[in-house]
């Protein structure tokens, strides 16, 4: 039988307050960093050995002011609470900003719903298969990000910890004190992307996009690069392999059709569709907006499927084995500590406590065969994703492609039974976005299991902290979501973009006002009018006079194509690649209201690199995004292929396979580094976000003085200038990455 670190008769701390309350606002402060990640590039990086880190060093903090140390039972709980904002994040992140997409409000209820319900139901669902899939498999199943989060905490282990499990105790060990320098990484890492971040956005000390626009051969293409520390991370983090993969669809978009398109479209004397203007009117992100996007949601959608359909064998294999499992005795002594779990009936009225919620909810539109249909689609893939998890890792999840098949086949059964207005688009988006979340963090939930039965936590409690954790994160998401959406929202004259436009105001019922830095010069309440084609202006939220004229469109933070308000105030919008794809299955399948030529271009796009041998998601997505958001992201890739070359040439790594070095590289310095800069980042990006529509008098007398005085923000060597901060925090992320030789 299997002895963890910490065996069953020890009886340690375990389930403190303390433990608890840090690990859940360790799970709020990542989850939001991830929402802000996901919103941009459409990923996500693993919080669960940062999340430990940090854990462990403030307990050791407290322990030196006077406190009691903590034991390896309460860093697990504090690590389980802290990692379920992650996967909910990626879960919301990929689907509820469709609902903007779609043409609906994004309204606060909607998604903190979504995001509680998936949640809760992920974590309900994966407890009955805990003795299988951890226990009595516990050596097929690996769970790699869950073992090596144990290996961090065994390592770490206070005193009283290290009694406990038989071995000696001889003051603080050197694995101690590797644990705090490994924590200070992270910590200084999220020092210096805040500070960076704030000087270079807030302070406007520097451009923070340096690009060239380029002229004949290239007429129309441009190279751009975005340099954040966040993306600088994602980058190491991710490798190259997958950074460079992105960046190569980037370059296909901006240094190959777009120009395409201006050579052949710059002779044209009339507007060619989907445009509003002529090709010779447009730059690089007019063209991409009319026409790239278009191409690159194809690709997605055409790489999503493949994946998935890729995945297939595997994911009935872990279907079969994980339902082969279900029901059944564990070997395990149920009666022990370290084998006990939630009491079945709590988790089968939990789910059917879920479900009748699910149905009853009004802002999710849902019905009694959506509520079925999340119930047997929760079920299903939760099983596949926690097996999946344990075989390849979360990182090589395919949750995405999950969440795809629940729309199509969802959609499909709604086509079949008629439901094929704009109401269902809702119901859909409500199915598919509770089992995106539900899958997701089920498999979140197995690696944290995992690493409690490699300590000896106690299942039970390691089940409570999930629960709580997931419900924090998921109220705190919820209102972030709203609130970069609307920060980034511009208000456009509809006589710029929809003259004439009309409709009757009569048959409006709901009203709104301006919000944010636009309301202050305009306190008007208008009709609120839900445009659901492109004839005579573009779709979306239009704000109507009582005569039915309409005053202003609405663009949206997110997927936004605005980026100037009418005052000439620079917006920063959010991409949100993944959301695209949700929001263009619903509409292709129910109401099949795309440009589908353009789309099919992507999806070509997309299968001739299939037919290269090239996997295509990631350049797909490459291809949607702009390449200032990739081309930080490949620079990140190029210094861990660096750091790494160097390293693997040491000695404490000879005779290691390709797997143990990636494994190594993983759980590197370097590692640690970019994920605070992540973090910095990627939080100072969301208070940035949220205040910009409180001091519009603070930002626009900081950039009046930047573009007058400041030779990194403005002037003819900006761009070159700008470059000096970001090589700075390049040569940090090498110089730590860099290991010493060891015999």
């Amino acid at each position: 039988m299997f002895r963890p670190y910490i065996p069953d008769e020890a009886r340690l701390p375990e389930m403190t307050f303390r433990a608890l309350f840090l690990g859940t606002l360790l799970g709020m402060v990542f989850g939001a960093s991830s929402l802000y990640l996901v919103l941009k590039v459409g990923l996500t990086v693993s919080a669960s050995i940062p999340v430990a880190v940090i854990a462990i060093t403030f307990f050791g903090l407290a322990k030196k002011l006077g406190g009691k140390d903590a034991s390896i039972l309460e860093n697990s709980i504090a690590q389980t609470a802290g990692s379920a904002g992650e996967s909910i994040a990626f879960g919301l992140g990929v689907t509820m900003p469709a609902i903007l997409i779609l043409g609906f409000e994004l309204e606060i209820w909607r998604v903190m719903l979504v995001g509680v319900l998936g949640g809760l139901l992920g974590i309900l669902m994966m407890i009955p298969m805990r003795r299988t899939m951890i226990v009595d498999q516990h050596h097929e199943l690996k769970f790699p990000e869950g073992t090596a989060c144990a290996e961090v905490l065994k390592a770490a282990a206070s005193d009283s910890s290290r009694q406990a499990a038989g071995e000696p105790v001889q003051g603080e060990s050197d694995a101690a004190r590797d644990a705090r320098r490994r924590a200070r990484l992270i910590f200084g890492g999220f020092g210096i992307g805040l500070l960076y971040k704030a000087l270079n956005v807030s302070f406007k000390g520097w451009k923070d996009t340096p690009e060239v626009v380029l002229g004949a051969p290239l007429k129309g293409g441009s190279i751009g690069a975005e340099v954040s520390p966040e993306l600088l991370g994602v980058g190491y983090i991710i490798g190259p392999r997958i950074a460079l993969t992105m960046t190569a669809g980037g370059v296909l978009s901006y240094l190959l059709l777009i120009p395409m398109i201006r050579f052949f479209g710059d002779p044209l004397t009339t507007i060619l569709a989907p445009a509003t203007m002529l090709i010779s009117d447009m730059g690089p992100d007019d063209v991409r907006g009319a026409y790239i996007l278009y191409i690159g949601a194809g690709a997605v959608a055409a790489g999503g499927l493949i994946a998935l359909l890729r995945a297939m064998p595997m994911i009935w294999r872990s279907l079969a084995a994980g339902l082969s499992g279900v029901g059944k005795g564990s070997k395990a002594d149920a009666t022990r500590r370290t084998e006990q779990d939630i009491p079945m009936k709590w988790v089968v009225l939990g789910c059917l406590g879920l479900i009748a919620v699910i149905t009853a909810s009004a802002p999710l539109h849902m019905n009694l065969l959506g509520a079925l249909l999340i119930l047997v689609f929760g079920f299903l893939f939760s099983t596949v994703s926690s097996r999946l998890t344990g075989e390849i890792g979360s990182s090589s999840n395919p949750t995405s492609g999950m969440a795809v098949a629940t729309l199509l086949f969802t959609c499909l059964i709604f086509l079949m039974v008629g439901w094929t207005g704009g109401q269902y688009y809702v119901t859909a988006l409500s199915v598919g976005a509770i089992v995106c979340i539900a899958s997701a963090n089920a498999g979140t939930v197995s690696q944290d299991l995992k690493t409690g039965f490699l300590v000896g936590s106690t299942p039970r409690l390691q089940q409570y902290a999930m629960l709580v954790g997931s419900l924090a994160s998921a109220l705190l998401l919820g209102p972030i979501l709203l609130q970069l959406n609307n920060s980034s929202t511009v208000y456009v004259p509809a006589a710029q973009v929809a003259p004439g436009l009309a409709t009757d105001a009569s048959r409006l019922t709901a009203s709104a006002r301006l919000e944010g830095p636009q309301a202050a010069g305009d306190s008007t309440t208008y009709k609120v009018w839900q445009k659901p084609d492109a004839q005579g202006g573009p779709e979306g939220k239009y704000l109507v006079a009582p005569d039915g004229k309409a005053v202003w469109f609405v663009d949206p933070g997110i997927n936004g194509t605005h980026h100037k308000r009418p005052d000439g105030t620079e917006v920063r919008k959010y991409d949100a690649p993944k959301a695209v794809l949700v929001s263009y299955i619903i509409k292709g399948i129910l109401d099949q209201q795309l440009p589908w030529t353009l789309v099919m271009l992507g999806v070509m796009i997309a299968l001739v690199l299939e037919m290269s041998g090239v996997q295509s998601l990631s350049f797909a997505v490459g291809v949607y995004l702009p390449l200032s958001a990739t081309l930080p992201i490949a620079v990140g890739g190029v210094l861990r292929w660096l750091a790494d070359r160097r390293n693997n040439r040491l000695p404490q790594y000879a005779g290691m396979n390709e797997e143990e070095l990636q494994a190594a590289g993983d759980r590197s310095e370097g590692v640690l580094l970019a994920s605070g800069y992540i973090a910095g980042g990627a939080l100072a990006g969301i208070v940035i976000a949220i205040t910009a529509g409180v001091m519009t008098n603070f930002d626009a007398a900081v950039t009046a003085w930047a573009e007058n005085s400041n030779p990194f923000f403005s002037g003819p060597a900006a761009d070159l200038l700008s470059l000096l901060p970001y090589a700075v925090i390049m040569a940090l992320l090498l110089w730590a990455a860099r290991e010493r030789s060891t015999p």
